[in-house]
């Protein structure tokens, strides 16, 4: 194994694994982020801790990651190239397993001119790929990148992630920015939302036509929406996010909008499990984690 995680034993065992998304407190002690992660614990197989997301800054990605795998909840670190260079990066890679974090998920972040402090200097020392590319040779092999080459002992066991968002596929479509990515190191691919079932039906039958799912996992993203009015804001903002017309609409004539949200949500996770060459759902929804173990457990999904 790659990894001493369990997302990485389950997902080579075939089961289908369900993994969850926080994002840091803006709290400065642990029980901030057991406050928000603790409805989770033993009902997902890992939960991604964003690190910085829409250029905001929270406690740090590494330090919550920290605190859930001390309080038995193993934790995908997301890494972006935004705010570290080559060196900060390479020292995290070697902290991270050494603090029980076993997963990484490689990003190249939300753009600094969306958050909330324009002014800050992105870093972007190299991209999502190179960032792949050294946690894999760091494990794989050992040593510091090129030009150091000095000796990591012993080195960093990490199970490496990359995003992906599924789109409907053209005629023409080959999936090269996937082979690279899995050329550079992912070992796992975690995605965008995706509400459009038919449509992640036809881009997995031509992820399965070229192989990728045997090369690397697939773990599909979808949450609980919130409203109809929520589910259009994701259309029309969120980049590669599609909700279909006919949920808006079971949405709009719900009595709970919420409860709605979670039951398609839950149906959702059920076809997935359908589709040849996905591996597991992944569960996103922004200050949402307590609707998400609710989806779970409501629909017997887990718990």
């Amino acid at each position: 194994m790659k990894s001493n995680g369990t997302l990485e034993k389950k997902l080579a065992a075939g089961e289908f694994v369900i993994t969850a998304e926080t994002t840091p407190p803006d709290g400065a002690d642990e029980a901030s982020v057991m406050a928000k992660v603790d409805c989770l614990k033993g009902l997902v197989d890992a939960v991604n801790v964003t690190d910085g997301a829409g250029a905001r800054a929270h406690m740090s990605a590494m330090a919550c990651s920290a605190v859930m795998a001390k309080n038995g909840i193993e934790p995908v670190l997301q890494f972006t190239v935004r705010d570290r260079n080559r060196l900060a990066i390479q020292g995290e890679f070697i902290g991270g397993p050494a603090l029980g974090i076993p997963n990484i998920l490689c990003l190249h972040g939300d753009s600094i001119t969306n958050g909330d402090q324009p002014d800050a200097k992105p870093v972007e020392d190299v991209d999502s790929r190179g960032l792949m590319s050294m946690a894999r040779q760091m494990r794989d092999e050992g040593t510091f990148p090129s030009p150091s080459g000095r000796a990591i002992d012993p080195a960093p066991k990490l199970f490496i992630g990359a995003a992906d968002s599924p789109r409907d596929p053209d005629p023409d479509f080959k999936p090269g920015g996937l082979e690279a990515k899995i050329e550079a190191g992912a070992d796992f691919f975690q995605t965008q939302f995706a509400y459009d079932i038919e449509v992640l039906k036809r881009y997995m039958a031509v992820l399965n036509d070229h192989g990728i799912p045997e090369k690397a996992y697939f773990i599909v993203g979808v949450g609980p929406l919130a409203s109809a009015k929520s589910a259009r804001w994701m259309t029309e903002n969120l980049f590669g996010v599609h909700v279909p017309d006919a949920i808006i609409a079971r949405l709009e004539g719900a009595v709970d909008q919420r409860a709605e949200g979670r039951k398609i949500c839950a149906e959702l996770i059920e076809q997935f499990r359908e589709i040849d060459g996905v591996a597991g759902a992944h569960l996103m929804a922004p200050r949402g984690e307590k609707a998400i173990a609710e989806t779970l457990t409501e629909y017997g999904i887990r718990g």
